[in-house]
């Protein structure tokens, strides 16, 4: 396909999180994300798979997440991770970058792309505040002990 000079190449990003309680780090994370590109889109993980990995139930469900993250207006698009499979969003849109969090883990990540022969550039975008804006931080100040 031949591209016009004028014509610009969309860029989509592809980030993905647990985004229970909604903080500044999140937002922070998301608008650095998608500077990276034109189009933002924003998977939010599965309950089971937040209790999977955490080990705990998200305090808010899947939906009111995902609900959360649509209203922000630099998100172009938020869905619901896949149950099972990680990795069908990145196969079914294949963004050109995925943006990691500071503190999540990239090595696995990077090592399935390559080995599903997805070439999609990464990034890790830095942290706002964690001392203060952290989820495992707020989470207990808001939860009940």
């Amino acid at each position: 396909m031949l591209i016009n000079m004028t014509q610009k190449i969309m860029k989509r990003i592809m980030v993905f999180g647990t985004f229970d309680v909604l903080h500044k780090g999140h937002t922070y994370f998301l608008q650095k994300a998608k500077e990276y590109g034109d189009r933002l889109i924003v998977i939010v993980a599965r309950d089971v798979n937040v209790k999977k990995i955490k080990g705990i139930m998200p305090k808010h469900n899947e939906l009111q997440r995902l609900h959360a993250i649509q209203a922000l207006s630099f998100v172009d698009e938020a869905h619901l991770g896949d149950e099972i499979d990680f990795f069908k969003p990145i196969e079914f849109y294949f963004p050109d970058i995925i943006c990691f969090g500071y503190d999540q883990n990239t090595h696995h990540a990077v090592f399935e792309l390559k080995k599903r022969g997805l070439k999609i550039h990464t990034a890790v975008i830095d942290a706002y505040m964690p001392e203060k804006y952290k989820s495992s931080l707020l989470r207990n100040d808001i939860l009940p002990k």
